[in-house]
């Protein structure tokens, strides 16, 4: 898949399509604006400028989010030094919002609570997951 911001400066692209996606509610996530897909960093390439930001609300940030120092549209985001160092570098979330539905048909949808997750185990969820594009005539 190859993805775009609004202005074009930046793209991203990855090698497959995203086994699932997260709408999480928490507030990194719902005010950037992303549905994240998950990826091998390998399976992620980054072309054009990104401008970087780690949220302050937390002691310990486990997310880099990068977006376009254009148009300020939300493109991925990569482990920090911190998170890397406790987990390795296993994961690269991929803002799938910048998708069209069309693109994403088939794959499920689903709803963490990450405004409720202590950050540590598995996420709850408030509200059921839905397939993209199964409503669609």
């Amino acid at each position: 898949m190859t993805l775009t911001c609004l202005c074009g400066a930046v793209c991203v692209t990855t090698a497959r399509r995203p086994e699932f996606i997260h709408a999480c509610n928490c507030d990194m996530c719902r005010k950037a604006g992303a549905r994240w897909g998950y990826f091998d960093p390998a399976e992620v390439e980054v072309s054009g400028p990104t401008a970087r930001y780690q949220r302050r609300d937390k002691a310990e940030a486990g997310a880099e989010v990068h977006f376009c120092p254009d148009c300020g549209s939300t493109m991925h985001f990569r482990l920090t030094a911190a998170a890397v160092a406790k987990h390795g570098d296993v994961m690269a979330g991929v803002n799938m919002g910048l998708a069209d539905d069309a693109d994403l048909a088939g794959i499920e949808l689903r709803y963490p609570d990450g405004k409720a997750w202590s950050g540590e185990g598995a996420f709850g969820f408030y509200r059921k997951p839905e397939v993209i594009g199964a409503d669609a005539p």
